[in-house]
This record gives structure tokens, C-alpha cells and sequence, in this order.
């Protein structure tokens, strides 16, 4: 047999062996929710319908949990109600299987193609990972809604943003008029000066909660101006599950959590989040722009359900990127990869739930928010990757600050290209991938030769 098909025939058989690891894994680990989140969904849509009931009078028997998004959301799921159930279902999980294979595919294709690495053996081997990852499964076993959000925002951030699409900003405000809390990326593009996209972002979500009202008026009276605000229905905030800022503080006094405290959080996680989008903008870093503002979403929204945890695919999946860039047996390479894998390890093994009954004490704050601190680590230690600025415009790379789609200056010293117009970017490294259509394609520099260095450019939220 030759040494390719002897290859291949090897990782078709590691796939196979590690999906079956991971199916054991689930058949133990997984809790098995009947897709609680999505029968809320299709019984208020079929009370809404067929009952001709109000959507936000509805909750589900025995409970106090109703629908609890915006009147455009209940729009788009309206279909759901002239399904049978069983049909839902299949969508729902069909929809969120696809999403996820597309988002890591757009990830980690790149990181593949420059370390030699077999793409469909790497996409094979992420998605059955992605498949033991905690929010994931809890994303599928409740019918969530968590990665059809992350992949409309990851199309505007990874995709139109950075070939300075003028469609650049719609996938965001779609995002934010089905769920509220996607929102904190049109402030993401207004902090790095992106107004343009932006202002898409605003008016797309404006027109899609518009049309809802003009369609639903009853239902957007409703939801503006007492479902919004009825917390009973979204759930405790010291409940274990709920890992956000807001938690952290609910599980110290349950009974009177401090507002104060958690705004003083919020303004200093804020603050960080700022400076290091700024800075990862400013050459030309869109997904790190992407993940950071995902992390920093889990950790400022009042209510971050682990299902919701899904926003931190990106920052995993770049840890791993940068790790694979960084020396080959260096410190460098060995700390990322062992954050990567101690927080994928974690988000994988439910650890918080031990606290779920009694959270007190130094280990209970310590334990019941393990999943707090790794989005936080995520947000301060995530590495901001210099050589990821786009080349020759071609799309697949991000977009500088200025959003002008990445135009190049003539090569400098040694043949590096530097992007045109973006204060702070830095010239790409030897052997920097570019991505043109879909073909990933590298800036081939002589190791031995000066050619090789690097030279720095003067110049500066709920669940339903």
C-alpha cells in the first residue's frame, strides 16, 4: 500500500475511533434536556397561531419560562409552528450542526493549510471535539438558538468586513433584532472606528424589528414595554448555570446581590475588552476582534446560560492557531496549547454543576465559576496575532480600521507586503498565510536571508 493510502486509511480510522470515544463520552456525560428551550419556541409559535394567543402570554406547563426574545425572532421561527414536532427538531439540530461545521471550517482551514496539516482530517477531528464541548451539546440538547447568532456574526467579522463589503454589518444586525445580546458587536465596530458597518449593522436591525411591529404590534407593545422586563421568566441569576459577572456576584449574596460590584466588573472587563479590540484591529486581527467581543459578551450580559458559552469557540480555536505560529518546541507554543487544552478540558466536564447545591466558601466561588475565569483568561491572555492582516485585499483576511478592504503598499525590505492605510499594521512574516477565494496561498521568503524579519510600521446579552 502506498504511503498516502496508507496515511489516509490512518486517519479515517483515528476519526472513526474518536467519534466513538466522544458518543461513549455523551452517553455518560451528556444531560439529556429534551430540547426544553425549543418546546418553549414551538408551544408559544402554536399558541400564538393556533390559539390565537398572545406569544408572550404563553409559558411552558409546570413553569415560568415563556418566549422570551424580541418580536422579529418569533417572525423567523414562525415556520416552526406549521411544523410537527418531530420535524422541528430536525431542523433545529440540522441548522446548528451546519453552522458549526461552516465556523470552524472558517477558523481552522487556515491554521491547516499552513501547518501542512490534512484539511478534512482536521475538520473532522474539531467537530467531533466540538461535539463533546459542553455549550455545544447543551446548545443542541436544549434547541438553541446560540450558533445561528455566532455564525451571522461571524459572516459580517470574518467574511464581508474585511473585502469592505458595503453588506458588511446586516448578518450583526439581523443577530441583534433576534436576540438582544449580539448587539455588543455593533459597539465593537464603533470603538474600532468601523462607522460604515456599524451603521448597516443599526439599520439592519432597525428594519427587521420595524417590520416585526408593523406585522405583530400587539406583540411588540408587549415585549417593549413589560416582557423585556420581566426577569422571573429568564431564571435565577445565582443558579450555577448562569456563568457571567452578573452570577458571580448573585452566588456571593444570593438573597441581595450587589449591583454596584457587578457594574464596577462590567466597567473594567469593558475597558480591557476596548483596549485590546483596539489594538487588534490595528492590524488587522478581525477574529480576534471576533472572539475577544464573544468572550467579553459571556462575561458582561446579566445572564450567560452555559449553552451560551459557544462564543468562545473562536478564542479556542485561535489559541490553537497562534500556539501552531509560535516556535515549534518553544514556551510560547507549549502555554497556549496547554490554555487551550486545560479550557477546552473544563468547558468539556459540567465541573461547575458540583457546586450547583452549595456554591459557599473559597472552593464553592472558586469551583461554581470556573467557566467565568476561563472567559476571562480568554479576554486578557488570548495573543493578538500580528501576521493575520490581509494581503493584496484578497478576501479572507481582515480589514484594517479604517474598513478600506486591506489594499497593499509595494513590498519592503526582503518582499514582505504591508497593508496600505492602516496606522499600526505590521508587515506579514515569512510564510504568513493569505487566502485567495479558496485557496490559501503564502508569502515565500528565503529562512536564511534578513527577508524573514519582521519590521513594525511607524505610526500609532438571555436566554429563551
Amino acid at each position: 500500500m502506498a504511503q498516502g493510502a496508507r496515511r489516509t486509511t490512518g486517519q479515517v480510522v483515528a476519526v472513526v475511533v474518536l467519534a466513538v470515544a466522544v458518543v461513549a463520552f455523551l452517553s455518560v456525560a451528556a444531560v439529556r434536556h429534551g430540547f426544553f428551550d425549543l418546546k418553549v419556541y414551538y408551544g408559544a409559535l402554536t399558541f400564538w397561531v393556533h390559539d390565537h394567543g398572545e406569544i408572550y402570554d404563553y409559558l411552558k406547563p409546570g413553569t415560568q419560562y415563556g418566549f422570551t426574545y424580541p418580536p422579529f425572532a418569533a417572525l423567523v421561527m414562525l415556520p416552526m409552528a406549521y411544523l410537527p414536532w418531530p420535524a422541528a427538531i430536525t431542523v433545529s439540530v440540522a441548522a446548528t450542526v451546519v453552522v458549526s461545521a461552516v465556523l470552524v471550517w472558517w477558523l481552522l482551514d487556515p491554521v491547516a493549510r499552513r501547518a501542512g496539516w490534512t484539511r478534512w482530517f482536521v475538520l473532522a477531528v474539531a467537530l467531533c471535539l466540538a461535539a463533546a464541548f459542553e455549550p455545544m451539546r447543551e446548545t443542541v440538547n436544549f434547541g438553541q438558538v446560540n450558533m445561528l447568532l455566532l455564525f451571522l456574526v461571524a459572516v459580517d467579522l470574518l467574511r464581508l468586513l474585511p473585502t469592505g463589503n458595503r453588506w458588511a454589518g446586516v448578518g450583526i444586525g439581523v443577530a441583534t433584532a433576534i436576540k438582544l445580546t449580539p448587539g455588543v458587536f455593533i459597539v465593537y465596530l464603533l470603538i474600532t472606528r468601523r462607522f460604515r458597518a456599524a451603521g448597516t449593522a443599526v439599520a439592519a436591525s432597525a428594519a427587521a424589528t420595524l417590520l416585526a411591529a408593523a406585522l405583530f404590534p400587539d406583540a411588540t407593545r408587549e415585549f417593549w414595554t413589560s416582557a423585556l422586563w420581566n426577569t422571573d421568566r429568564v431564571g435565577e441569576l445565582a443558579f450555577v448555570s448562569n456563568q457571567s459577572l452578573r452570577g458571580v456576584v448573585a452566588r456571593l449574596n444570593p438573597e441581595h446581590p450587589s449591583s454596584l460590584a457587578w457594574l464596577a466588573l462590567v466597567l473594567v472587563t469593558l475597558a480591557v475588552w476596548a483596549w485590546r479590540c483596539r489594538a487588534a484591529v490595528a492590524v488587522g486581527d478581525e477574529a480576534t476582534g471576533l472572539a475577544l467581543t464573544g468572550a467579553l459578551m459571556c462575561l458582561v450580559s446579566p445572564v450567560t446560560w452555559v449553552h451560551h458559552l459557544v462564543w468562545l469557540i473562536p478564542a479556542l480555536i485561535l489559541l490553537v492557531d497562534n500556539a501552531v505560529a509560535a516556535p515549534a518546541g518553544g514556551l510560547r507554543r507549549r502555554a497556549l496549547l496547554a490554555l487551550a487544552v486545560v479550557g477546552y478540558v473544563l468547558l468539556c466536564s459540567r465541573i461547575v454543576w458540583a457546586w450547583e447545591k452549595d456554591f459557599t466558601g473559597i472552593t464553592g466561588f472558586l469551583g461554581s465559576n470556573t467557566y467565568v475565569w476561563i472567559s476571562l483568561a480568554l479576554l486578557v491572555l488570548l495573543p493578538i496575532r500580528t501576521w493575520a492582516a490581509p494581503v493584496d485585499g484578497v478576501p479572507g483576511g481582515p480589514a484594517g480600521p479604517t474598513g478600506r478592504g486591506g489594499a497593499t503598499r509595494p513590498a519592503g525590505r526582503g518582499g514582505a507586503t504591508r497593508p496600505a492605510g492602516r496606522p499600526g499594521a505590521v508587515e506579514r512574516p515569512a510564510g504568513s498565510a493569505r487566502e485567495s477565494a479558496d485557496v490559501t496561498q503564502f508569502v515565500e521568503v528565503d529562512r536564511g536571508s534578513a527577508a524573514g524579519q519582521r519590521h513594525r510600521v511607524a505610526g500609532p446579552l438571555t436566554v429563551g
